[in-house]
């Protein structure tokens, strides 16, 4: 028998608080990881929204001591996507012939249904994903949220209705929750023995018993998806991170400076040695040619008139390493703009298959 000081694990009730007391100590670790999650705005919004937005922060708010009358967008996100989740598991249990007021894990309470709040339990991942994909991939508008005079943070209208929308999606998701929980409480009761003993209730909500007798499963639930928004001035757009105006502004910006570091990888001593090599190769290469007998053909004409034309349907990868020079000064020889040594024009000739008559 267990002393005063300790805790029978074979007493329900017992059994209850130590479930309860891990489950605060993780949820404690659990929040503590989001506090650092930064919150991303559009840069028009960046400098208007407080430094309390910008990041996830407590759990806890500091108007109520609870995770009540959330202080900040991400937090005010979560309760209104646990008050829509509260509101299906309790609709869920009804329709399974429960009472949502009383609960198995969650203690009874004034105003609260306690066996909603059992139901949803499984399901709050599927919200704390939903979010988190959010501030991990879109960024938030300022002007979905305002804030209380007492700081309470609140959503805008809009954004409420396409959050409600989402409803449907933790409909299905609690379903199957309440049904397990409906099935196992039933077989737990003692019955009158004309009851047959494999009786089970009927699956009302997701009909996957119908579904297995005619040889279907019940269908996986998608999780809903965040709007995509421009990062730059935080108007709705169908894909990328910027609209269009926006896009070309970051385009335009990111390639000044791409410029300047290639001016400046250019100017480096490696670059410079490396254009120095080529320039004594190319050099080497004219003087011997200078110095060896010519040949009759391919003559100026001939690169004009029959080999530039077709240099059109041959690739810079491969007009460059026949020459052994740059694929910029490749592309310019393709496209006319350059003239090639003469000592290249054979080897031209050979590449677009120009034969002497």
């Amino acid at each position: 028998m267990a002393g005063s000081g300790e805790i029978n694990l074979l007493r329900p009730r017992w059994r209850l608080e130590v479930v309860r007391l891990i489950e605060s100590q993780a949820a404690r670790s659990y929040w503590q990881s989001w506090s650092v999650l930064p919150i991303h705005w559009p840069r028009k919004d960046e400098v208007r929204v407080p430094e309390l937005w910008k990041r996830f922060g407590s759990r806890i708010s500091p108007l109520t001591h609870s995770p009540r009358l959330a202080a900040n967008p991400p937090n005010a996100l979560l309760n209104l996507l646990y008050s829509i989740l509260e509101s299906e598991s309790t609709l869920a249990a009804s329709a399974m012939g429960l009472l949502p007021e009383i609960g198995l894990l969650h203690c009874d309470a004034p105003n609260r249904n306690s066996l909603s709040c059992d139901l949803m339990e499984v399901c709050r991942p599927k919200c704390d994903a939903f979010v988190l994909h959010w501030l991990q991939s879109e960024p938030l508008r300022k002007s979905d949220f305002w804030e209380d005079r007492n700081g309470n943070c609140r959503i805008g209208s809009s954004l409420a209705i396409k959050l409600c929308e989402t409803s449907d999606t933790w409909r299905r998701l609690v379903a199957p929750v309440a049904e397990y929980v409906a099935q196992e409480l039933w077989s737990s009761i003692s019955k009158p023995e004309s009851t047959p003993t494999r009786r089970r209730i009927a699956t009302r909500l997701t009909q996957s018993r119908r579904r297995s007798v005619k040889g279907s499963v019940v269908p996986l639930v998608k999780a809903p998806k965040p709007d995509a928004v421009c990062h730059g001035c935080g108007s709705a757009t169908r894909r990328g991170k910027h609209c269009p105006k926006c896009g070309r502004e970051v385009s335009a910006k990111k390639l000044t400076e791409l410029a300047k570091i290639g001016r400046m990888a250019a100017q480096s001593s490696q670059a410079q040695t490396r254009r120095s090599a080529t320039q004594r190769r190319h050099e080497a290469a004219k003087r011997a040619w200078r110095s060896s007998p010519k040949a009759d053909w391919p003559d100026e004409n001939t690169y004009v008139r029959q080999i530039q034309p077709r240099l059109s349907a041959v690739t810079i990868s491969a007009l460059g390493s026949t020459l052994g020079v740059s694929e910029p000064y490749a592309a310019d020889i393709r496209e006319g703009r350059r003239r090639p040594h003469p000592r290249h024009w054979q080897s031209l000739a050979q590449l677009v298959n120009v034969r002497q008559n």
